[in-house]
């Protein structure tokens, strides 16, 4: 890929986008449901390609990066032409005599869609239906790390959208160095953190407006009053799904101290009751996307106290579902995002302790509480700041087709799904409509006397 070819995909786009055509419902709708069709006749390439680049278990891969699509993709069809209907704004006295005003949802252009890698099908497509919905062309970026989801989804899209509307661009950092060195009209990132910094950079050249989906440590706190036998559950299903490798997934535990052995003994034995006691002959166990990763990984284990697991193969990046407990403050595994299947498991004295040590960190893209006490729950989430929340679950938030999805400070900015990403790739345009068989002079100068002491008062 050169940058003439990124250049001239551009050019095809823009084009396509001036004629209007993109603008209209029946364009619009005829792409969800394309995009929909592609989904259920595309289910076994999808699920293939994902279990040849992760080891991705086929109803793992169904329940979670085919499953979203397909809920968000249901959701836009069905409101579609509910969204894109003029809002009609109430008019003040002074402005409403033969006016009316509508707000107008726009389509904002050529938008550039860069997805990520841990959920390569979800995370690509998933923002497309947002930029469908709103009326836009788009360049779509696959990340190059699942090599087969990347085919899979260029494949897919060429068979299945319009071919003057979209283009599915490859590559690794280089040719994404140039592609973001074009200008778009919108950008949809979704990455670590220090890559959405170079990608909000390169944005700010052309004053593009972006979203970021970002990352963070997600915490789950566990209080003395919890559910221990469930909470075991969707602690460990919230952690080692995709082996850790979820934005949204648990990232480390903090449990009060009169309960914390009971829970590390449940989390143990819901890690055996989920994989097995040799969990490398799981088919429900993901392996780590690269070389790179896997390494990381097995650094931040280090010489930390492991409950569980600690196994790892580097030729097949298998690493076991592993516990950490007892782990000082500031052990390396504490302090980054760690993005695999390791647990570091906190004690400490009460809840507000918990609550303190999550403010002092950057604000995660996701938090979870486990406690039946709906005042303690009400404080959590009070004094803490998150993109998304679950109490007294993990992960699921994610699926609801009509709640917004986003970050907040460190963990990104902007919301998709629904509504939201529909809002997103459009701009909202104030349009007044004023009739011309009325005109009071009352509006124009020179304002004296009555006229004035009217003016000041109407207004």
């Amino acid at each position: 890929m050169s940058l003439t070819t990124v250049a001239e995909d551009l050019e095809r786009l823009r084009t396509t986008y001036r004629t209007g055509r993109t603008k209209t419902y029946e364009w619009r709708i005829g792409q969800l449901e394309a995009l929909s069709r592609m989904m259920d006749e595309q289910e076994t390439r999808f699920a293939d390609a994902l279990a040849g680049d992760m080891h991705r278990g086929h109803t793992e891969s169904i329940t979670t990066d085919l499953a979203v699509v397909r809920g968000d993709l249901k959701d836009a069809i069905k409101h579609l032409k509910k969204w894109m209907k003029p809002e009609n704004v109430k008019m003040p006295l002074v402005l409403g005599t033969g006016a009316k005003c509508e707000v107008i949802r726009e389509p904002l252009g050529v938008a550039l869609i860069i997805g990520a890698w841990n959920y390569p099908i979800m995370l690509t497509l998933g923002p497309l239906i947002g930029a469908i919905a709103g009326g836009n062309c788009a360049v779509i970026k696959p990340s190059e790390l699942p090599k087969a989801c990347a085919v899979a989804v260029e494949r897919s899209v060429k068979e299945y959208l319009d071919p003057d509307a979209f283009a599915v661009v490859q590559g690794g950092i280089p040719e994404t160095t140039e592609i973001l060195a074009q200008r778009y009209d919108y950008i949809f990132f979704t990455g670590s953190p220090p890559v959405g910094r170079i990608v909000m950079e390169a944005a700010t050249k052309h004053l593009t407006p972006l979203t970021l989906e970002l990352g963070g440590k997600s915490p789950a706190i566990v209080a003395a009053d919890a559910d221990l036998e469930v909470a075991a559950k969707r602690i460990v299903q919230g952690k080692f799904l995709n082996a850790g490798q979820t934005c949204i997934g648990v990232d480390y535990v903090m449990v009060e101290e009169a309960v914390a052995d009971d829970l590390i003994d449940r989390l143990k034995n819901e890690i055996v009751a989920f994989y097995g006691t040799n969990p490398k002959t799981s088919q429900d166990l993901a392996r780590i996307i690269n070389d790179a990763n896997f390494d990381r990984l097995v650094g931040l284990i280090g010489d930390n106290e492991v409950a569980i697991g600690g196994d790892h193969d580097r030729e097949e990046r298998y690493i076991g579902p592993t516990m950490l407990v007892d782990v000082p403050p500031d052990a390396e595994v504490m302090s980054e995002e760690i993005f695999g299947p390791i647990m570091p498991v906190v004690r400490v004295g009460s809840i507000p302790e918990a609550i303190e040590h999550v403010v002092e960190g950057e604000k995660p893209l996701a938090l979870y509480v486990f406690s039946k006490d709906k005042k303690l729950q009400r404080q959590v989430m009070a004094r803490t700041s998150s993109g998304g929340a679950c109490i007294n679950d993990t992960l699921t938030h994610i699926a609801i087709p009509e709640a917004p999805f986003g970050g907040v400070g460190y963990s990104g900015m902007g919301q998709y799904h629904g509504k939201y990403g529909f809002d997103t790739f459009t701009h909202a345009k104030t349009v007044l409509t004023r009739t011309t068989k009325l005109d009071p002079d009352l509006r124009y100068p020179p304002y004296e006397g009555m006229k004035a002491t009217l003016a000041e008062k109407m207004m």
